[in-house]
């Protein structure tokens, strides 16, 4: 036996020795007996895994003497595969195979690919195009995220993102977040005055506030959005007259629909004339018109990778929004909403 051969054996004895007694299986060994197993030559095999022959065919063997059985049959220009090796081959690949898809599932949860995000929207915000515009732009860029649209008021979806209930929610402000939130402003559109069709002035492109002072107005309740139920308020104080309130809607999106149905006068958000409802008329505001923002709010302390990439991408569709002139369409009539959530 020759000096190398001997150190070989020597260094195989106490290996096996060191192992004596337990399992010592590993995901490398298994790399090391396919490609053994697929290239039917340990020369071949070790330079496709980029190793030395010698160490090579001690790990073989090594892996043979834990099962209890041999893999190969040794030729003279090569191996073939035993029974038990061929049955090894079929459950090693299925193992890598496994590890591979898992290992691929892990990295793209923790780059926020893949996952779920609770999403909320407040007081009709999904009319607004800012806001569609900022899905769609996630969804393209994260296409394995799968979106979960609430619908609700300000005030629950504060609670349900305190909660964890909602991760990231599009409101109307001011909400209280007790130090707990980050609130984003994000787009601040007109309000437009609705009128039933009917009305002497439903042809008007424009009246001033003022001209509602008779009117019944019809509002929605204050708790599904307090600030926006204000500033009408207030607008309308600073027109010189006080409210006629009138019956409440249950939604800010319904309220077209009283008016049509005849319950009075409304002012709403400039995006509700995206709903082209037969019986009234959306009339723009002369002078200072009370005003509807949009903020993105979520948990100040959240390091959730998918909230993190949904803000990202929110603030990059904002700022592309802005640069080329989108939120001027804000005070036209007419926008078409994409599906949000398929």
């Amino acid at each position: 036996m020759n000096h190398q051969n001997r150190l070989l054996a020597m260094t195989e004895e106490r290996a096996e020795q060191g192992n004596a007694g337990r399992g010592t299986m590993e995901l490398r060994h298994l790399r090391y007996f396919v490609a053994v197993a697929e290239e039917l030559h340990f020369t071949r095999a070790a330079e496709r895994l980029g190793i030395k022959q010698p160490p090579l065919s001690l790990q073989i063997r090594g892996l043979e003497r834990e099962l209890g059985t041999s893999l190969f049959h040794r030729l003279t220009r090569g191996v073939e595969l035993t029974e038990t090796g061929a049955l090894l081959l079929d459950e090693a690949r299925r193992i890598l195979d496994q590890v591979e898809r898992t290992k691929t599932s892990v990295q793209s949860r923790a780059r926020g690919e893949t996952g779920r995000i609770h999403l909320g929207f407040a007081c009709a915000s999904c009319f607004q195009p800012l806001v569609p515009g900022i899905i769609r732009a996630y969804r393209e860029r994260y296409p394995g995220v799968v979106l979960s649209p609430e619908q609700s008021n300000t005030a629950r979806l504060a609670a349900g993102l305190r909660s964890g209930e909602i991760d990231v929610a599009f409101v109307r402000p001011p909400l209280s977040d007790g130090g707990e939130l980050t609130v984003e402003p994000l787009v601040e559109e007109s309000m437009v005055i609705v009128l039933p069709d009917s009305h002497p002035r439903a042809g008007d492109r424009s009246m001033p506030l003022a001209a509602l002072a008779e009117e019944t107005l019809i509002l929605f309740p204050r708790a599904i959005g307090p600030g926006l139920h204000d500033a009408i308020i207030a607008s309308c104080q600073r027109a010189g007259f006080s409210a006629k309130l009138g019956q409440e809607a249950p939604q800010i999106s319904t309220t077209a629909h009283m008016v049509a149905a005849g319950f009075g006068v409304s002012i709403v958000p400039q995006s509700i004339a995206q709903i082209r409802l037969a019986g009234v008329a959306y009339i723009g505001i002369e002078g200072e018109a009370p005003r509807a923002p949009i903020s993105l709010a979520y948990r100040r302390d959240d390091r959730c990778t998918i909230v993190r990439n949904f803000v990202a991408s929110a603030r990059r569709h904002y700022r592309r929004a802005y640069q080329s002139a989108e939120l001027s369409k804000v005070n036209r009539n007419a926008f078409c909403v994409s599906t949000l959530i398929d």
